[in-house]
């Protein structure tokens, strides 16, 4: 798979892979021996840039995706980028499927959480540590304060921002250079696209999470799609509603066009259209198929010129669309 830089010199597969998935927000955890075995076949694919976090997981096994990605990957440590991130918890008292989450960027609290996230990925350095949601308790210039010693003790290589806004990526950058932003954005969910100047001017990368809609855009799932109701976040998304099916009927019918054009999938499509669009952006697709894995890969190859993008581009402008799903609630911490 070809390469992309993020920021000033981190190199990573022009697509990574979304770990999450594994044992948090779709469905019942994989079988752990399985999921192992499927990241490390992601390595033999191309993919070298491995994203999680110290919160996917259960409420029984709250950090289980990031010892899961240790254990597959420490054979493979010096050849793969791994991210995780810190400064969120859910709120376990609520009884919603996808918990609120509580921002806790507390310098106290990112320095036990980085020792205990360096133990379970099995690493004596992180390659990219993200602030997961800002903390409107704690300055952002305290949270890049902190991670620029971490930098100087060797246990962070690179720092990022997730669903950070223009101003708080420029107060961060300020302190400490960012490497990476990492927000939601897919053809269904473009309201990042305003940072893209800053980012250029900063040179900061973008890392493109829910790349596909949470799914929606694999034009796989249909009114009759079922998910599991206690632990599944699909069952709140408005996108898989019967009635958005039939409001992105037009979305679907463009990729489905542009898939058979190219010979392609209309999941490459949408990951396709997103690689052309600035090369500083790297998609991170979950998946807990191997098929759909290399799916994935795959749509590194699919050629876009500008010209298809601009059209698509005015396409998603002008048409129908249902509501997608923008994220979980933020509640502040007491």
């Amino acid at each position: 798979m070809e390469e992309r830089i993020l920021g000033n010199g981190l190199k990573v597969s022009a697509l990574g892979l979304g770990c999450m998935g594994f044992s948090h927000a779709y469905g019942k955890p994989t079988d752990k021996k399985e999921a192992i075995e499927l990241i490390q076949k992601s390595v033999e694919l191309g993919y070298t840039f491995f994203d999680t976090a110290e919160v996917y997981g259960t409420s029984e096994d709250p950090h289980q995706n990031e010892i899961l990605v240790g254990e597959a990957l420490k054979s493979y440590r010096d050849k793969v980028v791994i991210a995780t991130k810190f400064g969120i918890r859910f709120d376990d008292k609520s009884t919603q499927v996808n918990k609120p989450l509580v921002p806790d960027s507390r310098p106290s609290v990112i320095r036990t959480s980085l020792e205990a996230s360096l133990t379970r990925l099995k690493t004596d350095h992180i390659d990219l540590y993200y602030q997961h949601r800002p903390d409107p308790n704690v300055p952002i210039e305290e949270v890049a304060s902190l991670m620029k010693d971490l930098i100087k003790e060797g246990k962070i290589l690179h720092w990022g921002l997730s669903e950070a806004d223009e101003d708080t990526i420029r107060r961060a950058h300020a302190i400490c250079p960012v490497t990476a932003i990492q927000n939601r954005y897919s053809m269904m969910a473009r309201w990042y696209e305003n940072l893209f100047p800053v980012l250029e001017e900063l040179n900061i990368g973008f890392v493109a999470f829910s790349p596909l809609a949470n799914g929606f855009l694999t034009a796989k799932y249909g009114k009759n799609s079922t998910f599991e109701a206690e632990t599944d976040y699909r069952n709140v998304m408005p996108q898989f509603t019967s009635e958005a099916i039939d409001k992105n009927m037009e979305l679907l019918n463009l990729l489905h066009r542009l898939a058979d054009e190219k010979k392609a999938t209309p999941a490459q499509i949408s990951l396709a259209w997103m690689l052309r669009k600035k090369p500083y952006i790297v998609p991170i697709p979950g998946t807990r198929k191997w098929d759909r894995m290399k799916e994935n890969a795959e749509a590194a190859n699919v050629q876009l010129t500008l010209e298809e993008v601009e059209l698509i581009d005015k396409a998603l402008d002008t048409m129908e669309m249902s509501a997608v799903f923008g994220g979980t609630e933020i509640k502040e911490r007491k």
